[in-house]
């Protein structure tokens, strides 16, 4: 019963502060952290730990399929190039460099437990890179290339970890091993998330569509990727990400309307259950963490300083000149690609939160290795990967925003300029059909009738033109005409419900047949 008090405890934080970070304008996963922070430090409370089993299998699979689901494949594959150097290239680097400064900094810190810091901390996490952008000014690419590093790296930050940790075990590693063993686990993992999301975009087609089934099977698709994945020991991470990426792509053809509106508002909802908690529950490991360093701790916080500035710096380090010295060395780049502008370059290197993947990892080492001889450093490794954490989300976190608004960058626009192309062809394309197949069959008036809404978002999508029939205040007043006409509906039916002349049932099917009315004039409301 305790445990499931505290749940609900920590949901009703989370929502409370999802209310608040709208208002302030501050990333939700800072609120969060500190928030959790605040209640770890209350005296009194159970203290309540971060599971790294529970982290690595009920966090990490749902919310890396949902950002995979929403990836653009096309624009994933035209930013391969940037994305494979930071979520490979980054990762490695930042890994080497943090080992090095480890070792030289931090006394009796080995090379071999330096690239396990190093492997734990060097990987961005996906949950804060989309946090962190959402609402910004910036360009898509960019957005493009910050998630999609974010989706695989993981994978690389985790492989690099196993073996580091092998090596502090039984103080062997094998360079060329470890390198021909990555490719083999990551390609592995590739290729079953693509086998898996062929079988599940299977079983939607031959399965009849049921909104609730098929919501279902998208919550048990990335559950399934990583678990068979990890058992065959191959990338469950790619695998996982593989499988979002290639449903989310097919979800046009495969789910009918009904499903997409169950499943999208299923997703919403779970994950910002899990984010909420994830978040809150790494700032509550702090007062955890801070006791098992005992009187080390003074020296720990210089520590982290160190590391801290080594990650940040590091990644400021690779970014730059991965970006401009492929240019410089191959022609292709230079004809295919713009020019990097350099504040978008300098978004891109300061934007690199680490989250719960990095303390799950920390969490997670063993705590001896052979003959029961202690793991070196243990408490250490994991108060560095805390401040790390807590530094880059605080720091860069809160920065970032203010950092895009100095550079006057802004958002490119192109979505919207395709959308509203897409938009207007086709609702010519449907009235031009109207008008060849229905025109004999139907009388002016109901023809009139089916055409108007086509003709009214033609109109609105063309409101700048010259030449149009309807002006912006006339469409205004339509909308608000219907809107009120709504709202005059659904207070009929609630009338006719409390005199007792329809059902609970039929209450609440005409009124989600209002509600979807609704969102459409909504939607076209808002075109502009």
């Amino acid at each position: 019963m305790q445990n499931i008090a505290t749940v609900i405890i920590l949901l009703a934080v989370v929502t409370a502060l999802a209310e608040v970070t709208d208002k302030i304008r501050v990333p939700y996963p800072i609120l969060l952290v500190l928030a959790g922070i605040g209640i770890g430090l209350v005296p009194g409370l159970p203290v309540l730990s971060l599971d790294p089993d529970v982290a690595f299998l009920i966090f990490l699979p749902p919310v890396l399929f949902a950002a995979a689901w929403n990836t653009s494949w096309p624009e994933f594959k035209a930013a391969k190039r940037p994305i494979t150097l930071l979520a490979i290239g980054c990762v490695i680097f930042t890994t080497c460099a943090v080992a090095w400064v480890a070792h030289t900094f931090i006394p009796g810190f080995g090379w071999a437990e330096g690239f396990v810091l190093g492997a734990i901390i060097s990987p961005p996490d996906a949950v804060a890179a989309t946090a962190a952008t959402k609402g910004l000014a910036i360009p898509k690419r960019v957005v493009t290339i910050l998630e999609g590093e974010s989706l695989v790296n993981d994978a690389t930050g985790l492989i690099a970890y196993r073996y580091a940790t092998v090596a502090v075990a039984t103080g062997a590693f094998s360079l060329w091993e470890a390198g021909f063993q990555f490719l083999l686990v990551a390609a592995g993992g590739i290729g079953l998330g693509l086998a898996l999301g062929w079988l599940f975009k299977w079983i939607h087609n031959i399965t009849p569509s049921n909104p609730t089934n098929d919501t279902v099977l998208t919550f048990l698709a990335p559950f399934v990727a990583y678990l068979l994945a990890e058992a065959v020991h191959l990338s469950g991470v790619l695998s996982v990400v593989t499988a979002g990426l290639m449903l989310g792509r097919s979800s046009s053809e495969i789910f009918s309307q009904q499903t997409r509106m169950q499943a999208n508002s299923s997703w919403n909802t779970v994950l910002f259950i899990l984010n909420g908690i994830i978040f809150i529950l790494i700032g509550l490991q702090l007062p955890e963490i801070i006791r098992s360093m005992g009187d080390y701790a003074f020296w720990a916080w210089k520590y982290a300083v160190v590391i801290s500035a080594a990650v940040i710096i590091g990644r400021i380090i690779w970014v730059y000149p991965s970006t401009y010295i492929p240019r410089m060395l191959f022609k292709k780049i230079r004809a295919q690609e713009e020019k990097p502008d350099v504040r978008l370059v300098t978004v891109i290197a300061w934007s690199g939160m680490r989250g719960v993947v990095s303390l799950a990892a920390a969490l997670a080492l063993p705590l001896t290795i052979s003959n029961g001889v202690a793991f070196p450093h243990r408490n250490l490794i994991i108060f560095l990967t805390f401040c790390v954490i807590f530094s880059t989300l605080v720091l860069q976190g809160l920065t970032l925003r203010p950092m895009i608004k100095v550079f006057g960058l802004k958002a490119d626009g192109k979505d919207y300029e395709d959308e509203q192309r897409a938009r207007l062809a086709i609702a010519a394309s449907v009235i031009e059909h109207i008008e060849e197949n229905y025109a004999l069959e139907l009388s002016d008036e109901v023809l009139s009738q089916v055409k108007s809404k086509y003709e009214i978002r033609i109109e609105r999508l063309r409101k700048d033109e010259p030449q149009r029939r309807m002006s912006e205040d006339q469409i205004r007043e339509f909308h608000r005409i219907q809107q009120e006409l709504l709202e005059k509906e659904r207070r009929d039916i609630i009338r006719l419900r409390r005199d007792g002349k329809i059902s609970d049932e039929v209450l609440r099917k005409m009124e989600y047949e209002l509600d979807l009315e609704e969102t459409r004039f909504i939607l076209d409301r808002d075109l502009a």
